[in-house]
């Protein structure tokens, strides 16, 4: 058969949908290919094999989207205990501990760290405030958005210590303030696809604004 003889019939069944009800024992009498091989089946139980297979498709995404909505459901919680906690910080310090406390315990995340490079006036000294090189303020300074992937380059992997040779993914968010950047929160993994560049980010820019506004709130009170 022509593929154009083809497509005419093909047009002429579906200009023509009584066809079918005007020959019904035709019905029966048509066999086409099992669509995995094998025997020939009819034209009506080729239909329902069709119409089985369409329905595991939908199965299977509506089981997918299901999926994704509880677990967005499940950090977007998250999300807000961590605000929640935030606000309720009355000191510098008690955010600083309360970033990694959520972070790790909370989210999971194996590796934590932050640097800062506008230090308010309040006395003793903290290693978020080690400083940083001239390059990576400037990165930071040029992020649009949060990066994941590997923890080669940046040399931010470096600020987790001993546990930096195991670490295999990292998250680099950008932290503003009013007048520009003000730090880098870090976080690392050493899963390989706990982090990676096609991960959606929304959550962790959220997480950025957070933790970037309660940073400024509270660095101002100690002044």
């Amino acid at each position: 058969m022509s593929a154009l003889f083809a497509d005419e019939v093909a047009e002429f069944l579906k200009s023509n949908p009584g066809f079918f009800e005007q020959y019904a024992d035709l019905m029966a009498q048509i066999f086409v290919p099992h669509p995995h091989g094998g025997r020939a089946v009819s034209l009506a139980e080729r239909q329902m094999l069709t119409l089985r297979e369409k329905n595991r498709a939908t199965e299977g995404q509506l089981t997918e989207l299901i999926a994704n909505a509880t677990e967005n459901d499940e950090i977007a919680q998250k999300v807000h205990r961590l605000s929640v906690g935030l606000v309720s910080a009355e000191s510098f310090i008690a955010t600083i501990y309360l970033i990694g406390l959520h972070l790790r315990d909370d989210f999971g995340v194996p590796e934590v760290s932050l640097r800062l490079w506008e230090k308010p006036a309040f006395p003793g000294e903290l290693p978020e405030f080690v400083a940083i090189s001239p390059e990576l303020e400037v990165f930071v300074d040029t992020m649009q958005q949060p990066y994941c992937g590997s923890t080669a380059g940046f040399g931010a992997h470096a600020w987790f210590g001993a546990a930096a040779e195991h670490l295999r993914s990292q998250v680099l968010i950008p932290l503003r303030g009013e007048n520009g950047s003000i730090g880098l929160l870090a976080m690392g993994s050493d899963d390989p696809q706990r982090f990676y560049g096609e991960m959606g980010d929304l959550f962790l820019v959220r997480i950025g604004e957070l933790v970037s506004a309660a940073l400024v709130r509270v660095a101002k009170s100690s002044t």
